[in-house]
């Protein structure tokens, strides 16, 4: 990604590859988030209705 020179050499030396270390936690957060949608998008079995929903819809005037 970067040519190799003494300024970014000694910047990792310092504080660390951050460009890699940000690609290996954007890897992660997208492997999560695979996970959590293949979940959402899966048949629930019988999910109990939210207690936030009314029971039946509120008529029209």
């Amino acid at each position: 990604m970067f040519q190799q020179t003494p300024v970014y050499d000694r910047l990792v030396a310092e504080r660390g590859d951050i460009p890699v270390q940000v690609r290996g936690e954007a890897d992660r957060i997208h492997r999560d988030l695979v996970q959590v949608l293949r979940q959402a998008s899966a048949p629930q079995p019988s999910i109990p209705p939210s207690v936030f929903e009314p029971k039946q819809p509120p008529s029209t005037l």
